[in-house]
């Protein structure tokens, strides 16, 4: 069990706390994490704002720094005059012992504050893994874990992030949730606190929360279980806060950070990072980013390009990420990379794409990016055989793919990563042997055009079923079936050219306990966290057997979470967030799948997925082609 601090330990200031930090960060790795005062941070008055809220990564600064919603957060809110933003990561292990042995709370960078000093703690969550270093985070600011346990004297609690929209195995820490995205919502729920008197009550402040679209405040709602374990229903124990709480979503994309952080040390992601669209059309039924984020939402070439203009001098980056789920469905993509390369020819700028389709690659779009860094290629074809592509609705045929992977060998690319997964639904040993043929195909293909320097970095991930998407009905495959499926694959792709990556079953389980577990599992994961579990995304520091030892103090099978196939007509602990697309959509799409039949991109035809009947007012402000889906007046009635 993890000590806990006392509250004698943490009546400390940010100058103990910075005499403190000299005497351990000479002792610790990479201590660059840990000092803030990097190019272009933020650092206000403290007593000259009336709300301080802390924005917290619960992840190592090296990660978190890359984040680019932590980044829009910081440059909005610090953009009030009435408020300011200070940011703070989890540590590493050394730092963490450091900390613990000297009495030195989590503080934040820029003022060198104690987290419990703030007046709102919020947290990014973007995946689940990140639950016990978001309870570390809490315990090492000697703030109590539980939402019931924290008085009117503690920050309130809040997060947001996509593993949020089912927000039910991490409700008990939560004073409020954010559901969707954060962009306006956040100077919202500012402007409400700061409205209420001196010492407000918490229970005032979730009320006025629970008000606002889009917040859901966990503590007015009570889970109820049926007889066999599954989850029945949320009941209300507050009728002032709402039944459904429908995701909040932004009309049109808003200025991107020009001025953001530079870190002292490297960071995942060594570029300035710019969101150039929002959402996808495409709707793969494993991805649960693709559906949660609709609707699309580009920005413009010309908003872009003077981005560009000002992020290149304001942080001397020579390497802009145009980002989104899929940089090559930006509808300019192609004049937009063209006019980049015009404008900034001769300053060896160089443009990232981390995400491109293969049926969107075209030979115009490599030819425009022609002459930048080639380092690697990435097609991400998910699954290796066009009846498994189908199901998955990602119908490209075996051809499409070699041609693209012919012409970026052409192109000078010398390195071609691909994406798959085993694990998806009626999958067979003769689907996950395709996966080695497919790589080596395309490894041929490679020496036609690069002879010996061609390679094909061939990386396996274990399909998860996410909430809110067509497959999240579905059971995830045993441990025994995903590793006798990598076996195969470690036995088959090797040889010179080839390589291969994979995660092992076990964080398979831990992902899918997660990602669809309801309000008990919050019993599971502090006691994960009790028994010293934290970093469960890397490898080296996850332990499976602390997570199931977990399971066992709470009383709960973790198959019930995992392999379990649910039934079409059981109510899920997610059910009360509403994410735009109606659950009988997703049914219907689930059904389809099962008959091997795909659904075509929605630009050009809609499927009535609810999202716009959803945001009809939204809508109607912002008409055009701002949005890549028709009125709703053109909706095409499918079910």
């Amino acid at each position: 069990m993890l000590a806990i601090f006392t509250n004698e330990q943490f009546m400390i200031d940010s100058d103990q706390i910075t005499k403190k930090l000299r005497k351990i960060l000479p002792t610790v790795t990479v201590p660059g994490r840990y000092t803030g005062g990097e190019y272009n941070q933020i650092r206000k008055n403290w007593d000259e704002v009336e709300l301080r809220v802390g924005l917290i990564f619960p992840e190592i600064y090296d990660l978190g720094m890359s984040n680019l919603g932590l980044m829009v957060l910081y440059d909005l809110i610090n953009r009030s005059p009435r408020y300011l933003a200070e940011r703070a990561f989890v540590p590493w292990i050394d730092m963490e012992d450091a900390m613990r042995t000297a009495g030195l709370p989590l503080y934040s960078l820029e003022s060198k504050r104690p987290l419990i000093d703030f007046d709102v703690l919020a947290f990014s969550l973007p995946y689940e893994s990140l639950y016990t270093n978001f309870l570390n985070a809490l315990d090492l600011s000697e703030v109590p874990l539980y939402s019931s346990d924290r008085d009117d004297s503690h920050p309130l609690v809040i997060a947001g992030g996509h593993s949020t929209f089912n927000p039910e195995p991490i409700a008990p820490f939560l004073d409020a949730v954010v559901i969707g995205e954060g962009e306006e919502i956040i100077l919202e729920i500012l402007d409400t606190l700061a409205g209420l008197p001196d010492r407000a009550r918490k229970s005032r402040k979730l009320n006025s929360l629970s008000a606002l679209g889009g917040v859901y405040v966990p503590a007015f709602y009570q889970p109820n279980y049926r007889a066999d374990g599954t989850f029945s229903h949320l009941r209300r124990n507050n009728t002032a806060a709402p039944e459904i709480i429908l995701k909040r979503i932004i009309g049109k994309l808003p200025p991107p950070p020009l001025n953001p952080i530079v870190p002292y040390v490297d960071t995942v992601h060594n570029r300035a990072p710019l969101e150039i669209m929002r959402g996808c059309t495409r709707g793969c039924r494993f991805c649960h980013a693709g559906i949660v984020t609709r609707p699309v939402r580009e920005r413009s070439k010309e908003e872009i390009l003077a981005a560009m203009e000002a992020l290149i001098p304001n942080t001397g980056y020579s390497e802009i990420g145009l980002l989104s789920l899929s940089s090559s469905d930006y509808t300019q993509i192609i004049p937009l990379i063209k006019a980049i390369n015009e404008r900034f020819s001769g300053q060896n700028i160089n443009i990232s794409l981390p995400s491109l389709r293969i049926e969107s690659v075209s030979v115009d779009l490599m030819d425009a990016l022609a002459g930048k860094r080639r380092s690697g290629f990435t097609l991400a074809p998910e699954a290796a055989t066009e009846r498994l592509r189908a199901i998955i609705n990602k119908p490209i045929s075996d051809q499409q793919l070699l041609d693209t992977a012919r012409e970026i060998y052409s192109r000078g690319w010398h390195t071609i990563k691909l994406y798959f997964m085993i694990g998806h639904p009626s999958e067979t040993q003769e689907d996950v042997q395709a996966i080695a043929d497919l790589s080596k195909r395309v490894l041929a293909v490679g020496k036609e055009e690069s002879g010996n320097k061609a390679k094909v970095h061939t990386s396996v991930s274990t399909f998860v079923p996410k909430p809110h998407t067509p497959f999240q009905w579905v059971g995830v495959a045993s441990r025994d079936d995903i590793q006798d499926k990598i076996d195969l694959l470690q036995n088959e792709v090797r040889g010179k050219g080839l390589k291969l990556n994979w995660n092992a079953p076990k964080e398979t389980h831990f992902e899918a306990w997660l990602s669809r577990g309801d309000r008990r599992l919050s019993t599971v994961i502090y006691h994960a966290w009790a028994n010293g579990a934290r970093f469960d995304a890397w490898q080296e520091h996850f332990d499976f057997d602390t997570w199931l030892q977990a399971f066992d103090e709470a009383g709960l099978d973790p198959d019930f979470y995992s392999t379990r196939e649910r039934a079409e007509d059981e109510d899920f602990p997610w059910d009360h967030i509403n994410i735009g697309v109606k659950k009988s959509f997703l049914l219907q799409d689930y059904h389809l799948s099962q008959e091997g039949k795909t659904r075509p991109d929605c630009r050009d035809e809609c499927f009535a997925c609810g999202i716009l009947p959803a945001y009809n007012a939204l809508r109607h402000e912002y008409p055009g082609e701002l949005w890549l889906c028709p009125e709703v007046s053109r909706l095409i009635k499918k079910s």
